[in-house]
């Protein structure tokens, strides 16, 4: 086995030296991003960057933390590497550029692993609070996607159109059957009917007080509000996907690069060469 290892081309202990070095670089440089993010963002209207601005700085700083990290991860790998003195220049870059690629696969698993332990903690730390609490909540109330035909069937009164039943006296459970006549909304492809809809403002005008006129158009703006939401949520997503996958593709290039670099200047030995220079020089 110890034959084996001092005979492969792969030099592991490299690759592991430079993909700790790229994680660690990683989450320093992320860590510091966050604090500055949060210092250009502000709660109130009108203040600190825009939504797009900060989207796209975000997005931007996605790729150079990935190609930071990548690339002194694969310089590393590449001058910490086998000496390879008897192979040909073409298959020593090979090696190298590939040494470089698999440190940055190795340093992205790294990363994954970490911010997911960092994320399990962070919310089992939160699972006493009120924030949980509240997700659990309307996981209940919204979880089973039959829960809206239980609830037509127990509307008492008549449940033709326009007439679709009378409200709950019950404010929680009142508040608990219009979640779930609008989570359908927010799912792509999702609305509500028009009896729900009739529905919806009758509970409402019976909760508020305000006219039946009124409460249709609160539910028709609620509605679109929602789907309004739901659609900037999903385009949110999709971006950032985006920005991790460019990320992940400039940190991978840059990786493969820098190994095969920190490769050439292993095997050309610069720094005897210039030692052996001066001392040739002061010896003159």
């Amino acid at each position: 086995m110890d034959r084996y290892l001092l005979n492969s081309t792969v030099s592991w202990g490299a690759i592991i030296a430079g993909g700790f070095v790229a994680v660690a670089i990683t989450l320093v440089v992320a860590a510091f991003g966050v604090g500055v993010g949060l210092a250009v963002v502000s709660p109130w209207s009108g203040e600190g960057v825009s939504a797009t601005t900060a989207s796209w700085a975000a997005g931007v700083f996605l790729v150079v933390i990935a190609m930071l990290a990548s690339t002194i991860g694969g310089f590393i790998t590449g001058r910490l590497r086998h000496g390879w003195e008897d192979v040909h220049e073409d298959e020593r870059f090979f090696r190298d550029t590939a040494h470089g690629f698999v440190t940055w696969a190795f340093a992205t698993l790294m990363t994954a692993s970490v911010l997911a332990g960092a994320g399990t903690h962070i919310i089992a730390g939160a699972s006493a609070g009120a924030i949980p609490a509240a997700t659990a909540g309307a996981s209940q109330v919204g979880s089973n996607s039959g829960d809206v035909y239980v609830d037509r069937l127990l509307r008492s009164g008549p449940q033709t159109s326009g007439q679709a039943g009378t409200a709950p006296t019950d404010q929680p459970a009142a508040r608990a059957e219009l979640l779930r006549l609008i989570a359908p909304v927010t799912r792509r492809g999702g609305d509500i009917t028009t009896e729900d809809r009739t529905y919806a403002a009758r509970l409402v005008a019976a909760r508020t007080g305000i006219p039946q006129t009124e409460a249709d158009q609160r539910v028709n703006l609620t509605v679109r509000q929602a789907k309004e939401a739901a659609d900037k949520a999903r385009r949110a997503a999709m971006s950032f996907s985006i920005w991790v996958a460019i990320a992940l593709l400039a940190g991978a290039l840059s990786a493969s690069i820098a190994a095969a670099e920190g490769g050439r200047l292993r095997h050309e030995r610069w720094y005897e060469e210039s030692g052996i220079a001066k001392t040739t020089a002061v010896r003159s």
